[in-house]
């Protein structure tokens, strides 16, 4: 199974469209998303293309083919306007290989889950990355639309156990095998 891990599209419209042409070019089997969806932040500028309810009209049409984990500005009314849930975390396993899936506020590799995974696959910080933390593959999606600390728009592949990443025109940044 291929699945395509994103995170922090915080109301782009630009964005969304971006990543479900993505899902649709790579022939994804599922589009993870890993919070913060509709709302920008605080202090967060204005994405890209913000547009809550196009965001919402987009990520509905995928409804059968996505899995959306709850990130710390998502909010009680996004329900609202989504037909799909979203979820405190997930498990996935991969490969035989188990993987926690999280937005990252909480779990990041600052702060480990007590139990024991595979892999940690959050958002939240904005910049993408692959690494190892005590054996566990740790790994980044970064944002679609408000990358930070000069890392491009990025978003995760996982297949058979391989875990990429790739910024948003397609370019492979890194890879592991969980």
């Amino acid at each position: 199974m291929k699945l395509l891990i994103a995170s922090d599209l915080h109301g782009s419209a630009y964005y969304a469209e971006k990543i479900v042409n993505v899902f649709k070019e790579i022939k994804a089997d599922k589009l993870i998303l890993l919070g913060d969806i509709y709302n920008h932040g605080p202090r967060n500028p204005f994405p890209k293309g913000y547009e809550t309810m196009s965001v919402s009209n987009i990520l509905n049409q995928m409804k059968e083919d996505i899995i959306v984990v709850k990130g710390n500005c998502d909010s009680e009314v996004d329900k609202m306007i989504s037909e799909f849930d979203f979820l405190e975390s997930s498990t996935i396993i991969d490969n035989d290989k188990t993987i926690f899936l999280t937005h990252g506020h909480v779990y990041n590799k600052d702060n480990m889950p007590k139990t024991r995974f595979d892999a940690l696959i959050y958002g939240h910080f904005h910049t993408g990355f692959i690494d190892k933390v005590n054996g566990v593959v740790v790994a980044n999606t970064g944002s679609l639309s408000l990358p930070k600390n000069d890392t491009p728009s990025s978003y995760l592949v996982l297949e058979n156990g391989l875990l990429q990443l790739f910024d948003i025109d397609g370019k492979k940044i890194a890879e592991t095998k969980i």
